[in-house]
């Protein structure tokens, strides 16, 4: 790193340090891991973030890597500063960005997660074995009834498509935080883009049913626009236990944003 350098700490991530290092060519952003991967929706790997960098850089899809490094303090990767600001408004362009990012053919060395309403099911139970409470109860209760088959033919997600991860910049949308990437079911992007709760939580409010509808139409795929339809309610299902668990540790905006979840799960 340039010595001397001005570091300036960026906001947004909740996990992580990040800052923007005023190197002399060009701006950089230096991103420290906490070491903490107990999330049960949302890993926290370093290594396959700079993984997945490596992969798609020149794409203009994502900010392009430098380096990482190990230091006393954790793992660090090192890219190069994007311009620009998040994205609040018309889900069609994160719809055309993801279907281009779910048609790559590039498949970096990452997990796989499993796919299909068994596995939403298994991860879910999981996550509310955790909250031992009369929500977590309900929430069990509400389990949808419709199966939904895996996916044979997985690809590349980003894994946790927020507002606050869409940058807006000059040449196009980018996608930045790559730390929860898998090769899987692209509905997975989607259901996390779509999510009243994350959507309430990152971008301040939640999308209406004609911004869904102009998301899934902009996607241009319409067997994937069909099976996110069926797997909705399993997602929603999914989250609402998600926001549960977080709201039990601490995380008071995650209860409101649980409400939202279930309300939509209802709807489905």
């Amino acid at each position: 790193m340039p010595v001397g350098a001005d570091w300036t700490p960026l906001s947004g991530g909740r996990t992580n340090a990040i800052w923007k290092v005023e190197a002399p060519e060009k701006p950089l952003v230096v991103k420290l891991f906490s070491g903490c991967n107990k999330n049960p929706l949302f890993p926290n790997d370093g290594v396959s973030e700079a993984n997945v960098l490596r992969a798609l850089n020149g794409m203009g899809i994502a900010p392009s890597l430098v380096g990482t490094m190990e230091t006393a303090l954790g793992f660090c990767i090192v890219y190069e500063h994007v311009v620009g600001h998040s994205w609040r408004k018309d889900g069609t362009q994160v719809a055309r960005l993801l279907s281009q990012i779910h048609r790559l053919p590039e498949r970096p060395d990452l997990r796989t997660t499993p796919s299909g309403s068994d596995a939403i099911q298994a991860i879910t139970e999981t996550i509310l074995a955790g909250c031992s409470s009369s929500e977590a109860a309900k929430i069990l209760a509400m389990k949808p009834l419709r199966d939904v088959a895996p996916l044979s033919e997985l690809c590349l997600i980003h894994g946790d498509v927020v507002p606050n991860n869409v940058l807006v910049s000059p040449e196009g949308l980018r996608l930045i935080d790559w730390q929860c990437p898998s090769i899987g079911d692209p509905c997975e992007d989607i259901a996390v883009f779509l999510s009243p709760a994350m959507q309430s939580l990152y971008g301040g409010i939640a999308l209406s049913s004609g911004e869904q509808y102009d998301f899934l139409e902009a996607y241009e795929n319409p067997k994937v626009s069909e099976r996110y339809t069926q797997l909705a309610p399993w997602f929603h299902w999914r989250m609402a236990a998600y926001c549960l668990w977080k709201a039990k540790r601490g995380a008071a905006d995650y209860a409101d944003a649980m409400l939202l979840e279930l309300a939509a799960l209802e709807q489905s």
